[in-house]
């Protein structure tokens, strides 16, 4: 099936190309000498996160194109075919890869020796040292450990999902068993990856890998065998739930179901050491069904030979010892959000006075959790409604809904099982929220609910007052310290109206709303942004001042991008800031020469929507759950929202976008080859870095003592 398109594919960048260069300006923060050690350290480890994840979903999808039997033949707007991404995919990986690796050998690694941190081998320990992780390995991992054959009577074993395995060939010295043998040994996920040891000298921090005194026991573990060879390995599967097509009468069961397939899911990638025994590489590559390494330099290959420790992600166990907070980011304290300073303690009273924004991580993320678990002690409280994407694994907001619930408030929780990588969290707390009596509903099998919406319904006089709070980010209180993400307290009377309606929508399929203020996927979403495209176009061709701002996640929707190349033909200034995929060629002559696009990878991970249409005071501002992928436009129920209040306009306008678009350190520009570069500040010009500026805060903004009428 093809894209059709009224531009060609010249004047589309990949999707899965531009999000490896959004993984590669993660990995430059890694090699960022400015950034602190361990932040560095950090910043390696997501990157082999983020790697995991893109061959789970994205290269398992192109896999099933290119080599399944039935699979549709999408040709990408950009013109390639499911097979030449994956060549292009497996090319840059293995570039990417090896560079991530230099870096920890040339730089981080040899930063860490100079602090004191020691990557010792099991093979030189001594003394104290040896005594240790040999009373480790016998009391901790042996109990663990099982060794597997893998012969006509023993099958070889499904290896898990980024499990990390020793692979040994064996000859048999003594005893039963073949005289050649391959074996498997799975390094424990139970224990601890880095093993730290007692220090020898004064501000030494000494450690081994576990891998490495497994693999100096394999001789104890395969009694009678004599070890040839031995290599780590590890296997990424297919982990997108696919439930379209299955029935059930229990959602959770079957998301419960296919969280255990996933473990077994069809093998995508096989990370084997660089130097390991090739009869072994073999074995595991033809067990999987993998694509070998193929003759000649475009071919595709589903094997990455790594030189290094396989799995940087455990990078993340040094990243969190305890006592070295000078090699780490300063620590900082939310502060409390405008307008809150005052009245915090009554913040129904001020939110049915004026709107309120917050911004996330650098205000406080309390008022939110706050404004639930006060709803759910208020005598006043008649019900709450709220949706649930990803929780957090203590999640407060789930507890009060629970406690809410368990004191005869009316309360529904819309929880979304089907959020991709955090569905056992949110399968626990569905069963806990049930058996507390809150109505737990799990929205579309076909559509996930990606929207943030909390609403609170108050006896208030003689009547009910509706108060919601609508953001861009999850309901979680950890990640709202890691992400940047925007929110908006409000008692308008429309919102309110819209947000009840939503919720009835995702409870009971109740449809025919006539939407006052919210734009909601996938009924509108897409068709109202082209036409506030539209308009800002229509604008320009007349001669009057235009504007479009779009800061987001990703931008990949091909109609979207057409609208913008249309605006940016008529002459319409265009700012784009995307975290990761951007889709489109910005500053090609004729077609899309008004367009800037620029990507912040910093501290925080950029996860705000916004978006803008028209300029100065005509500026029409709104926040989202969605960016401008075809997934969240049709696959999902999302909510574009509009900020009304004036003096929260002015501040997005005046305080937020600026600071974004001046950032001369951590931004990167695209260019038409569809290369990011990092900005540099010109000489005479002053650094500027949006994530510390925020951090520092401003007092340029004053809110109004009353927006609504009490």
């Amino acid at each position: 099936m093809t894209t059709a398109t009224a531009f060609g594919p010249e004047c589309f960048i990949n999707r899965e190309l531009s999000w490896l260069e959004f993984n590669l300006r993660v990995l430059e923060e890694a090699e960022n000498p400015d950034n602190p050690l361990m932040e560095r350290l950090k910043f390696l480890a997501i990157f082999s996160s983020n790697l995991d994840e893109f061959f789970m979903v994205r290269v398992a999808g192109l896999r099933e194109q290119a080599f399944g039997e039935s699979a549709p033949q999408d040709i990408s707007p950009d013109g390639m075919t499911a097979l030449a991404q994956l060549k292009a995919i497996a090319t840059r990986t293995q570039e990417l890869v090896a560079r991530q690796y230099r870096c920890l050998r040339e730089t981080i690694g040899p930063a860490l020796e100079g602090e004191g941190f020691q990557l010792l081998r099991y093979a030189s320990l001594v003394g104290e040292q040896r005594e240790q992780v040999d009373r480790f390995f016998h009391e901790r991992a042996l109990p663990i450990l099982t060794p597997m054959a893998v012969d006509p009577a023993h099958p070889s074993p499904r290896y898990h999902n980024r499990g990390l395995y020793l692979g040994v060939m064996l000859h048999r010295a003594v005893g039963l068993g073949p005289k050649q043998l391959f074996a498997v040994v799975q390094v424990p996920q139970v224990l601890p990856r880095i093993v730290m040891l007692p220090g020898g000298d004064p501000g030494r921090i000494p450690f081994v890998l576990l891998e490495d005194v497994i693999s100096a026991r394999l001789p104890d573990l395969f009694g009678g065998f004599e070890v040839d060879s031995w290599t780590a390995f590890r296997i990424t599967r297919d982990s997108d739930l696919e439930l379209l097509e299955q029935e059930s009468d229990d959602m959770l069961k079957l998301i419960e179901d296919r969280l255990k397939a996933r473990q077994r899911g069809q093998a995508v990638r096989l990370e084997i050491a660089a130097r390991s025994d090739e009869r072994l590489a073999a074995l595991i590559i033809d067990e999987e069904g993998l694509q070998p390494p193929a003759e000649g330099s475009d071919g595709y290959t589903d094997v990455y030979r790594i030189d290094g420790p396989l799995d940087l992600t455990a990078l993340w166990e040094l990243h969190k010892l305890p006592g070295f907070e000078r090699l780490h980011d300063k620590p900082f304290t939310p502060r409390q959000p405008r307008g809150l300073e005052r009245h915090a303690d009554d913040l129904f009273k001020v939110i049915a006075q004026r709107d309120v924004l917050l911004h996330h991580p650098y205000e406080s993320f309390d008022p939110v959790v706050e404004f639930v678990t006060k709803a759910a002690s208020d005598p006043r409280v008649l019900a709450i409604k709220q949706t649930l994407y990803r929780t957090s694994g203590d999640s407060p907001i789930s507890r009060a809904l629970i406690a809410a619930a368990e004191s005869g408030k009316h309360v529904t929780a819309l929880v979304e099982l089907k959020a991709r990588f955090d569905e056992a969290n949110n399968v626990s707390w569905a069963r806990q929220m049930e058996r507390a009596g809150v109505h737990v509903v799990f929205g579309f099998l076909d559509l996930k609910t990606h929207c943030k919406v909390s609403l609170v319904v108050r006896q208030e006089g003689s009547g009910l007052r509706r108060y919601v709070h609508l953001g861009t980010g999850n309901y979680n209180p950890t990640t709202a310290l890691l992400y940047t993400d925007l929110g908006l307290f409000t008692a308008d009377e429309a919102i309110a109206e819209d947000a009840s309606a939503l919720f009835n929508l995702l409870t009971g399929y109740s449809q025919g709303h006539a939407w006052q203020r919210l734009i909601v996927a996938p009924d509108h979403l897409h068709r109202r942004t082209l036409e506030l495209i539209e308009e800002q176009a229509g604008r320009a061709r007349e001669g009057r001042p235009s504007r479009i701002f779009a800061k987001l996640n990703s931008l990949v929707d091909h109609d979207v991008i057409e609208a913008l190349y249309r605006a940016s033909q008529a002459g319409v200034p265009i700012d784009i800031v995307p975290r990761g995929i951007c889709g489109l060629r910005p500053g090609v002559p004729g077609l899309s020469e008004t367009i800037r696009v620029r990507s912040i990878v910093d501290r925080f991970l950029e996860h705000s929507r916004i978006y803008v249409f028209g300029a100065d005071d005509e500026a029409k501002v709104f926040l989202s759950s969605a960016d401008w992928m075809p997934r969240n436009f049709f696959r999902r129920v999302e909510v574009m929202f509009p900020v009304l209040d004036p003096a929260l306009v002015r501040r997005i306008l005046a305080d937020i976008l600026p600071v974004y678009l001046a950032d001369n350190t951590r931004a990167r520009v695209l260019d038409a080859a569809g290369q990011f570069h990092l900005l540099h500040p010109a000489e005479g010009e002053p650094a500027r870095r949006c994530q510390h500026e925020f951090l520092a805060g401003d007092t340029t903004f004053a809110a109004p003592e009353s927006v609504h009428p009490s």
